[in-house]
């Protein structure tokens, strides 16, 4: 039977799919690297913490240039997350300013990124319109 693995370590599959974030002990700063200090207070203990599945779009960009292979145009967008920014894609919205705006009400989605030899699905995400 085939399996999926997620595409990066902080995306969490299954029945109710989201994002893990490592938070500072000492002050509650998120991040999604793995970290020796806490760049905001330098505390240097982490706890992992689940991230919201909707957020609202902060800023976004439309790309129309991008390297060889990388299907063009698309949205790159930075998304509160309940007060985790997250940086990822818009997907299954049109890649059109009258499509997307700021203040628009996003949920985590997930895509396929492609399989293996041995039929491994990797799955990333990304966020679409929440209506």
């Amino acid at each position: 039977m085939p399996q999926s693995v997620p595409f990066v370590d902080y995306l969490v599959l299954g029945d109710s799919p989201h994002l893990v974030a490592n938070e500072c002990v000492s002050c509650g700063a998120r991040y999604f690297d793995r970290r020796n200090a806490c760049a905001n207070c330098f505390g240097t203990e982490f706890r992992k913490a689940d991230v919201a599945s909707e957020g609202e779009v902060r800023a976004f960009t439309i790309v129309a240039h991008a390297a060889p292979g990388i299907p063009v145009p698309y949205i790159s967008a930075t998304v509160d997350c309940a007060g985790t920014t997250v940086r990822a894609n818009l997907i299954n919205v049109d890649p059109t300013p009258e499509a997307v705006h700021v203040g628009m009400k996003v949920r985590l989605a997930l895509q396929s990124v492609g399989f293996d030899e041995a039929g491994t699905e990797a799955i990333s995400f990304g966020f679409e319109p929440a209506n």
